[in-house]
């Protein structure tokens, strides 16, 4: 079927309505709709609110007033500390990203063009716009916001939700008015780890300051940076935790179990219009954008690991920049440490806010990431990984972001949050994976995290294979599901699909094209076609 009558069909969902029926039907425990595509905050809002408003300031935010005393690390401690919340309060977050292409060349689409879906957004369905200057480059309604990356992915940053009911439900009105706006203009949107098809220099640039300082330094640390800017697209997943000690339990747990769900969610395994070497070529981006910012993070592992720990590496990780006066002040290659002495000559005798502390923490890569809850999660300007693909990354900032998943069909989208609720959010589960990963060695995880990419379920490890690994999580996750007790475990058949036939979706991409796609690329435009 070709793209553009693909553009009008409409996907199934695990109750039986795709995306453009999520507006009018509730899903277990989902928030449900007041109108087609606009979620419940939204629609409350509707009453009395400006139709297609603009957001003025752009985040990250300033604040109105200098320092006049030195932050201290101990402020910085206690900043990531203050992310500690009851079980009770605990919330999900989906984030995920795609490729918009234009339907009859398979081009990337250019900012005019995402400016208008961006302005179309706003209007249909009551987005209020973020500007930088005189440039739309995002959205944000109530506590969803849409974002552009570097090569104009489109990404959705979703609110915390309580149940994957909810944030499938999300996911699905997105989804619809994405569609329904995109439809109209000829542009359908791509679910894929790499760019398939196009060079870098084919990739448009997005009018953002911080991507332009990006730009110019990601060369000068790495060879891979700025494919995992422009051609790079993710899935991810963003949890809380009640306790340092909770935080340092799934900190662990993400960082060793990271190759396993590469391997379940390998998704890009071609590049310029042939097959790439890798089932998760997003994935191995991340060995060389930047070391300095990216990787396994052997000390989580320490007895001495804590929120004090993930500080010092922070302070001593390189700067991008500062944001003064509504622009981006280069300061790549200085460290905040030195910041916090006024030491910086690009800003002299200035001392950091702790709004510097959330911009600078949104610059870090590793596996895992620990995140401000409020502030980088929600903001359209915090830089998401761009890459569709593996680094199930964690940050640490106030709660734990689990980057890494390869964009994909969206039906993985809801998989994907319902693999690490049922692994991090059940306390049995959770003791049952550091178990399991106790005595896995620092180059055993190394190992992992290069050879996954590669050879996916079929990479060795002891005794067995990846595949056995992914057997054994996924009965964890499911296990994990079935007690939280809200009849979430059906968002896990996708996952159970590829684990059962031990054949990742990449293989399966790679299947088609020697088969019936005829060694024609263009082909998965219409095959994973939102």
């Amino acid at each position: 079927m070709a793209v553009a009558s693909r553009l009008a069909v409409a996907r199934v969902s695990p109750d039986g309505a795709g995306p453009a029926a999520a507006g009018r039907r509730r899903r277990g425990r989902s928030a449900g709709f007041a109108s087609v595509g606009l979620p419940p905050a939204a629609a409350a809002a509707r009453k009395g609110r400006r139709r297609g408003g603009a957001v003025a300031a752009s985040p990250p935010t300033e604040e109105a007033v200098q320092m006049t005393e030195p932050l201290t690390k101990d402020d910085l401690v206690a900043y990531l500390a203050s992310g500690c919340k009851p079980k009770e309060n605990w919330r999900i977050g989906t984030e995920h990203e795609k490729f918009g292409f234009e339907v009859d060349t398979l081009r990337p689409i250019k900012y005019d063009q995402i400016r208008d879906i961006l302005n179309g957004l706003a209007e249909r369905f009551d987005w209020d716009k973020i500007m930088e200057e005189d440039n739309v480059i995002g959205l944000k309604q109530g506590k969803q916001s849409i974002s552009l990356e570097p090569g104009g992915q489109f990404e959705l940053s979703g609110a915390p939700l309580e149940t994957l009911h909810q944030t499938c439900a999300e996911v699905n009105s997105h989804l619809y008015q994405v569609k329904a706006v995109g439809e109209e203009m000829g542009i359908g949107f791509l679910g894929l780890g790499f760019q398939p098809k196009w060079a870098l220099s084919d990739i448009p640039i997005m009018p953002k300051g911080r991507y332009e300082i990006m730009r110019n330094y990601m060369p000068k640390v790495g060879t891979l940076g700025l494919d995992m800017m422009f051609r790079t697209c993710t899935v991810q997943v963003n949890l809380d935790f009640s306790s340092e000690k909770d935080m340092i339990r799934k900190f662990r747990a993400g960082l060793a179990l990271q190759p396993i769900a590469t391997a379940i969610f390998a998704n890009s395994p071609f590049k310029e219009g042939k097959p790439n070497g890798f089932l998760s070529l997003r994935s191995h981006i991340w060995t060389d954008t930047d070391n300095n910012r990216a990787g396994m993070l052997p000390f989580v592992f320490d007895d001495s690991f804590g929120f004090e720990h993930y500080v010092d590496y922070a302070l001593d990780v390189p700067m991008y920049f500062v944001y003064r006066n509504k622009k981006y002040i280069d300061c790549t290659g200085m460290s905040f440490r030195d910041f916090m002495q006024g030491k910086l000559p690009q800003v002299p005798g200035e001392l950091p806010t702790l709004n510097d502390w959330e911009n600078h923490l949104t610059t870090i890569f590793p596996e895992v990431i620990f995140i401000h809850y409020m502030v980088a999660y929600l903001s359209t300007l915090v830089y998401r990984t761009l890459s569709c693909g593996f680094c199930l990354q964690v940050r640490l900032k106030r709660y734990l972001e689990m980057r890494g998943a390869d964009g994909g069909p969206w039906r993985r989208l809801c998989a994907l949050p319902a693999f690490w609720v049922g692994l991090l959010y059940d306390e049995e589960s959770l003791q049952s994976i550091l178990d399991m990963t106790s005595d896995w060695t620092k180059e055993e995880r190394e190992m992992l995290r290069r050879k996954v990419p590669v050879t996916g379920f079929k990479t060795p490890f002891r005794d067995g294979y990846v595949r056995h690994l992914a057997e054994e999580v996924l009965t964890l996750a499911k296990n994990g599901l079935e007690r939280r007790g809200y009849k979430e475990v059906g968002f896990l058949r996708e996952v159970e699909q590829v684990v059962s036939t031990g054949v990742t979706p990449a293989e399966r991409l790679l299947n088609l094209y020697e088969t019936k796609w005829q060694r024609n690329v263009d082909r998965v435009f219409e095959h994973l076609l939102y």
